[in-house]
This record gives structure tokens, C-alpha cells and sequence, in this order.
């Protein structure tokens, strides 16, 4: 049997994020994928301290990184969107030159679970996770089930844990 929590840790962590949407079509209106991100984390009781919409231009994104990694109460991003291999899904390059620690095994196992939801296409996902100054950073797929699968399944049961690490 697979534990969920492989180190249980009782105390109290106060996790405060930000969430990303990367994308040159949506709107707060119809960015379901960050509302359910929002959603996860409120409902775990989590600040939210930043959400926007930017769209997928490789600097605007390294900027918004950067500047978010200024303040000094968040822990981590959560960006979606654009990490597949179109021309305009640039979220994984932009992100990727920025890390200073990768977790790596935060693709391999999203992709693995992915698989087993829609097959070979999961070979298509840039999903990327690592530390950029001090602060975790996660980028997911823009769908909504990818979003709820790596919400559910990767980042909420380890957030807190890793925000601990760091």
C-alpha cells in the first residue's frame, strides 16, 4: 500500500502562494484551471497572496517570477498553462533557466499518472517543478484535469512539507 504522507508531520505550516495562468485567450471569467487551483488552496487554508493572467511571452513570465520571488511571506507559485510543445507554450523554457533545484520526479510522476488518464499524449506534457530563490515553483498544464490531478495528487499532499524543507 502506497501511503499518501510518506513523513507524517503534525505541526502547523503556514503556506502562502501565488497562481499563475499562462495564457494568451483566457480571462478571470473562463480560467477555470486557476480557479480550481485557487480552490484547492483556499479550501486547505492557504493565502493566496498574487493571481493573474499573463500571457505566454517568455520574459514576461521570467519578470513575473522574479518579482514575485521578492516578497518575503510567499512560498511558492503555482503557474498553468502553456507547458506543451506548441509554439507559443513557452512556460516550461522561461521557468526551467530560472531553477536552482529541480524536483525532477514532479514531471516523471505527473506524466506517469497522466499516462494512465490519456494514454501516450502525457509524452507532450513540460510539466516542471523546482526552488527559484528560496521559493517552491510548480508549473502544470493549463487543462483542468491536469490541474485537478496535480493538485490532488503532487502538490497538495507535499506543499507544506516541502515549504517546510525549504
Amino acid at each position: 500500500m502506497i501511503s499518501t504522507v510518506p513523513h507524517p508531520d503534525n505541526s502547523e505550516v503556514r503556506v502562502s502562494c501565488a497562481v499563475i495562468t499562462v495564457s494568451d485567450t483566457r480571462t478571470p471569467e473562463t480560467d477555470k484551471s486557476g480557479q480550481l487551483i485557487r480552490q484547492f488552496l483556499q479550501n486547505a487554508g492557504y493565502p493566496i497572496l498574487n493571481y493573474q493572467i499573463i500571457k505566454d511571452e517568455p520574459q514576461d513570465i521570467i519578470e513575473l517570477l522574479k518579482k514575485l520571488c521578492q516578497i518575503p511571506e510567499l512560498n511558492a507559485c503555482i503557474f498553468n498553462g502553456g507547458t506543451g510543445i506548441a509554439p507559443r507554450d513557452t512556460t516550461y523554457d522561461a521557468l526551467e533557466q530560472l531553477l536552482e533545484k529541480t524536483l525532477p520526479g514532479f514531471g516523471e510522476i505527473f506524466r506517469a499518472l497522466s499516462y494512465h488518464e490519456i494514454g501516450s499524449r502525457a509524452i507532450a506534457s513540460r510539466a516542471v517543478a523546482g526552488v527559484y530563490q528560496g521559493k517552491l515553483v510548480f508549473s502544470v498544464p493549463g487543462s483542468s484535469n491536469a490541474v485537478k490531478l496535480a493538485m490532488q495528487q503532487l502538490i497538495m499532499p507535499e506543499l507544506a512539507h516541502l515549504v517546510k524543507l525549504l
